[in-house]
């Protein structure tokens, strides 16, 4: 003992670093939870990000014109700001083009040159530049009325011309209207007040080894006929040989029996059981922890509000725990028979834990 500690001594003395885990000693776990080393994994890129949105990118594309035939479609799918670039650049060339054919119909009659001569009729009164053959281009197309611009009935090519272009101005609104309509009416920001926990649960349910995770809805306004589902993507190679890198295969979470249909008025467990037709069937926990999988959970429904057609997504990638309850809290107060609040913990994997008030009609438990 003695000389361990003149040993101890000595190495101190000379200022010799010890390793970390000489340092710092394993701490001994004193409770009945299972405690897993976390083994060092190399950052892989995610087919699916956590939000939801996909990691996939087309290239090596050859029949693009494919997206001009479906333009409505492609123009939705644009970002906003590319959105609004193709909403003012189709206005502006409209009016710019029709301007031009106003100007034109303008300079082959003559009216430039006669400008001044109060004895000439026009084709357009006051046109004299094509700056007010644009000016006049944009107040027929928007209809918002004539100022001392006006067709004269002495041009008959000019009125065709205005009939052209009010037909057409009309698709244009129809089309750009409809599209910006549509994109701002999409159900995307729904899914920033439906929550998914963090992480996914192994745990024992009913004597049965299930995983779980746990969805919720922080609206009033409900999701209706909401249903979920779950994908295992995971490399597959078949007794062919054939190596299959995105392989994917739906999880059991309760379409036998109806669980997968959700009423999400409050949060919800949904729970994945391991049995022999359950793709984790054969693989030990050991296995588990080095396989490289990705578990996405769609979300789909209908936006009570606004009746349109709603998804979400959510990923979870090897994020579990052992041998933990599901993660869940909840405390009800109760006044009169009449009110109850809930407050959610929706980040939290503490076990589930209710707390009562009872009131005037409801006994104490």
């Amino acid at each position: 003992m003695n000389s361990c500690k003149f040993m101890d001594q000595d190495i101190e003395g000379r200022g010799i670093k010890l390793p970390k885990h000489a340092q710092n000693p394993p701490v001994v776990p004193t409770n009945r939870t299972m405690v897993m080393a976390e083994p060092e994994k190399r950052r892989r890129q995610r087919y699916v990000e956590k939000d939801g949105k996909c990691n996939v990118h087309h290239g090596n594309v050859r029949e693009t014109y494919r997206y001009l035939t479906d333009i409505f479609t492609t123009l939705v799918d644009l970002k906003w700001r590319f959105n609004l670039l193709v909403f003012t650049m189709v206005y502006t060339i409209t009016w710019i083009f029709f301007g031009f054919i106003w100007w034109l119909i303008a300079y082959i009659r003559g009216d430039l040159d006669h400008i001044e001569d109060a004895s000439w009729t026009p084709c357009v009164d006051k046109l004299n530049g094509f700056v007010s053959a644009f000016l006049f281009s944009i107040e027929t197309e928007t209809t918002i009325g004539y100022g001392y611009r006006v067709i004269t009935d002495k041009c008959p090519e000019g009125i065709v011309l205005l009939l052209v272009q009010a037909i057409l101005g009309s698709i244009v609104n129809a089309f750009m209207v409809g599209c910006m309509f549509v994109k701002i009416s999409q159900p995307k920001k729904r899914a920033e007040t439906l929550m998914f926990s963090n992480m996914a649960v192994i745990s024992v349910r009913d004597g049965k080894l299930c995983l779980m995770f746990r969805v919720g809805d922080l609206r009033n306004s409900h999701i209706v006929e909401a249903s979920i589902r779950a994908k295992l993507i995971k490399s597959k190679q078949t007794k062919e040989g054939e190596f299959i890198p995105l392989n994917q295969t739906d999880l059991n979470v309760g379409f036998d029996t109806g669980d997968d249909r959700l009423f999400l008025v409050s949060p919800l467990i949904i729970c994945h059981e391991f049995n022999e037709h359950s793709p984790f069937w054969e693989i030990s926990k050991e296995q588990l922890g080095k396989e490289e999988f990705e578990i996405v959970v769609i979300l789909e429904g209908m936006v009570e509000a606004t009746e349109y057609n709603y998804y979400n997504t959510a990923l979870y990638v090897q994020e579990y725990n052992y041998y933990n309850t599901a993660p869940y809290v909840q405390e009800y107060n109760y006044y009169n028979t009449a009110t109850y609040v809930q407050e959610y913990n929706y980040y939290s994997t503490a076990p589930y834990v209710q707390e009562y008030n009872y009131y005037n009609t409801a006994p104490y438990v």
